[in-house]
């Protein structure tokens, strides 16, 4: 043991005690039965994690495709594939990685250290190598290095890091103190009850590394996949089957399939999710408002309920003063100007703080007695004092702490008992005050402290309840003070009993949810979850974690620890509820954006699939190349991306994907646009008489046109013309439309078409949107898609 250990072991067992501690041999046997005080990790290789992102639904179809190209001799459409392959896994194995955040920043708030008693001496070990029994050492300034209970002494703990909690705990002789607590004042001997991921620190990391909810945005992508491949897979079958049927070459036939088959993939899809995030992003940021994830933007688009954490977010994590009950013989200035005689100066005691701010904000003239001696409060004796002289030298006992203790020192009313439970009726926390000579106190007053809501708290729940979000009050508080608090913010509904913890969790009529601990709030987001709500849940400190995790939306606000926000989606500058409120604002905004280019490509995928069918029906060939595909890849259905960044509006309510609604408005759309592609395609049959190459090329214009018209039309829930499309979207089009035409009119990559031929196509497009306008607002009034 090193020499200033051994000055610590002399000064922390001045009057104690000793436990005798464990001995090495059964430390070591304990230790291999518990295993070390850690939190481990199973982190998989960022290389796997990399190669992940090649099986998927979507990946599986590029893959194939690109497997056919490379069949068929098509290099450099293989090529372009693979790197459409590439962009889409970079894109996201770039946004991975939260979990393993989250618990390295738990591992670093484990103590490094501790002093333990092992074989009869007091030394120095590191904190992994605790054990169940071992017996520790917590002194001033200590970080707890395990869950223990104490043995001797008594201490005062900052909490703030486990509980979010301003307000510090006391802890005496057989209290249990946590992992992970920071020892402000005191010290104590204690026996350790449990290590690493069995303490209530290490639990909060296990529920972090398995708790997980699937996003919405997740299940849309699914959605639009297996959709996609039930229709175009059932069609392309028929596609085949008809090709053989008319005795097409075998080279043909692959040719025709891997068409048919790039025509389905939705090749765009996940990178402008991820794209559209990104924006949103940007826009969050400026609010004050960091994405640690960016999936969270769309969710908070569909969160219905949010789980607030009451300090700090409904309130400002500040205690102050908000009443002041003199008792006869003394006034409000008199009563605050002892307690602040009683109060530390040195200290960062929030409640002694908050009671000298009041002195100074009332004037007070201070007293007239002049201090002679002060005791710092004692977490044992739940008091501090003063002794100071009065003017005409007489010694008085100025005695400050909880009503329970004062009531047994001092010369109490008969109605102070009721005055005190009056205020903490109303959440307020009571400090009783009193004075007299040493052995004769008289109680002089109580002094009711709260932390009061936040300013704007009233009309951003009441914004958020008019946006379809019911907003529900977490917090391990007392429930009388959670629930005046919600009273005087707007949170409607009763206080859950603690014992509903213990059984079935109804979540439906309950507001508020007080004296909550970390496995309550994972498991309340969870019923939440299972009851088919999208739970947004705000949290600061390191026992909100879990729930932070397994929430759609993990809101980790200004306060919060670095635990907290690394399991978080996202991050709060700002105080508050402003930041939540603008966020899911902007979630609808991006989740409108999405919403459009989604149906938009559904309308395409399914009519392009069965075009290729009538079209090798009406001709006898294929109706487009492979390789045009890939061009029409490239040139639409990447540009249509541009919508990310399109003017839209919010919707009043959660926004959802409705899958099989949109599925089926997307169908019925997409029949119309392959009544106008088979007409363009007749008409170059059968007026124009074009030869096979050319019809190719008309059939590519016309798709490529065709799909101009749909995305001006889907955009806008009303009439096309109803808002002014984002600059993007306009540069995008008019690009797309140029870069066809001139390789149409040139020839390049595929047979020419004249300029009165392309016109031609382009002028029905412009009739074709007109009038897919209209069927559009006639599908929406039967087909909700929003």
């Amino acid at each position: 043991m090193t020499h200033k250990a051994e000055i610590d072991a002399r000064q922390l067992s001045a009057s104690e005690t000793l436990p005798t501690g464990l001995t090495s041999a059964e430390a070591r046997r304990r230790l291999g039965e518990f295993g070390p005080n850690a939190i481990t990790e199973e982190a998989p290789p960022r290389w796997r994690v990399f190669l992940a992102k090649f099986s998927a639904p979507i990946p599986w179809m590029l893959e194939a495709a690109i497997v056919l190209q490379l069949g068929l001799g098509q290099y450099v459409e293989a090529s372009v594939v693979g790197g459409l392959l590439l962009f889409n896994a970079t894109l996201g194995f770039i946004q991975e990685g939260r979990a393993g955040a989250a618990l390295a920043a738990l591992k670093k708030r484990l103590a490094p250290t501790a002093l333990v008693r092992r074989d009869g001496e007091w030394v120095r070990r590191p904190a992994s190598e605790l054990v169940p029994g071992d017996a520790i050492r917590l002194p001033l300034g200590a970080l707890v290095p395990a869950d223990a209970a104490l043995v001797s002494g008594s201490v005062m703990l900052d909490q703030s890091m486990l509980t979010g909690e301003s307000v510090p705990v006391d802890a005496n002789t057989g209290d249990t103190v946590y992992a992970g607590s920071l020892v402000r004042r005191g010290q104590a001997i204690a026996e350790v009850t449990a290590t690493g991921t069995k303490t209530y620190f290490g639990r909060a990391a296990e529920l972090v590394r398995i708790a997980h909810s699937r996003s919405t945005e997740q299940a849309a992508i699914f959605g639009a996949t297996r959709n996609l491949a039930i229709v175009n897979g059932t069609v392309a079958v028929l596609i085949v089957a008809t090709a053989y049927a008319m005795a097409l070459p075998s080279g043909d036939m692959i040719r025709l399939a891997l068409t048919a088959l790039l025509a389905t993939i939705p090749v765009a899809l996940p990178a402008t999710f991820t794209l559209s995030a990104a924006f949103g992003a940007q826009i969050l940021a400026r609010r004050g408002v960091l994405l640690t994830r960016l999936s969270a933007a769309h969710e908070a688009a569909a969160m219905d309920v949010l789980c607030a954490d009451k300090t700090g977010t409904l309130t400002r994590n500040a205690l102050e003063v908000v009443d002041v009950v003199a008792m006869p013989g003394f006034d409000r200035a008199r009563v605050l100007a002892l307690a602040v005689l009683a109060s530390s100066e040195a200290d960062h005691d929030p409640i002694d703080a908050a009671i000298r701010g009041a002195a100074a904000e009332a004037s007070s003239r201070g007293t007239n007695e002049e201090l002679v001696r002060f005791v710092p409060f004692d977490p044992a004796t739940k008091i501090s004092e003063a002794f100071a002289l009065d003017r005409d030298g007489n010694e008085l006992r100025i005695t400050k702490g909880a009503f329970e203790v004062i009531v047994d020192l001092a010369q109490v009313p008969a109605d102070a008992r009721r005055q005190v439970d009056d205020l903490a009726g109303h959440g307020h926390r009571v400090i009783a005050v009193a004075v007299g000579p040493p052995q004769s106190l008289r109680l002089a007053g109580l002094v009711a402290l709260s932390d009061p809501p936040r300013e704007d708290s009233v009309g951003l729940v009441a914004t958020l309840r008019d946006m379809g979000v019911r907003t529900i009050m977490v917090t391990g508080d007392s429930a009388v003070t959670a629930a005046a608090i919600a009273r005087k913010v707007g949170i409607a509904g009763e206080v859950c009993p603690p014992e509903q913890f213990s059984g079935e969790l109804s979540t439906d009529k309950f507001g508020v949810f007080a004296r909550v601990v970390p496995e309550e709030k994972y498991r309340l987001v969870k019923a939440l979850q299972s009851r088919g709500h999208v739970v947004g849940m705000c949290g600061d400190g390191t026992n909100d974690a879990p729930a932070l995790r397994q929430a759609q939306i993990g809101i980790a606000v200004s306060s919060a620890t670095d635990v907290a926000k690394a399991a978080a989606g996202m991050v709060m500058t700002e105080p508050g509820l402003a930041g939540i409120v603008f966020a899911v604002r902007e979630g609808r905004i991006a989740f409108q954006r999405l919403l459009t280019y989604t149906f938009n490509m559904l309308v395409k995928k399914i009519e392009i699939v069965l075009f290729l069918a009538i079209g090798l029906g009406l001709t006898g060939h294929a109706v487009m190349t492979p390789a045009l595909m890939v061009l029409m890849l490239m040139t639409n259905d990447f540009l249509a991306m541009s919508l990310t960044s399109d003017r839209a509006s919010p919707a009043p309510v959660p926004s959802r994907w409705r899958m099989r609604n949109i599925t089926a408005a997307a169908v019925v759309l997409g029949l119309c646009k392959l009544g106008f592609s088979t007409a363009m395609l007749a008409l170059g049959t059968f007026r124009l008489a074009l030869g096979a190459g050319e019809l190719q090329t008309l059939a590519f214009v016309t798709l490529v046109f065709g799909n101009q018209a749909v995305l001006y039309v889907v955009r806008e829930r009303r009439r096309m013309w109803s808002s002014k499309p984002g600059n993007w979207v306009l540069a995008s089009s008019v690009a797309d439309i140029a870069i066809v035409s001139a390789l149409a009119l040139l020839g390049i990559l595929m047979e020419p078409l004249t300029w009165r031929t392309i016109l031609t196509i382009f002028s029905a497009a412009i009739g074709f949107a007109l009038i897919l306008d209209q069927i559009k607002l006639l599908i929406s009034a039967k087909i909700k898609i929003e």
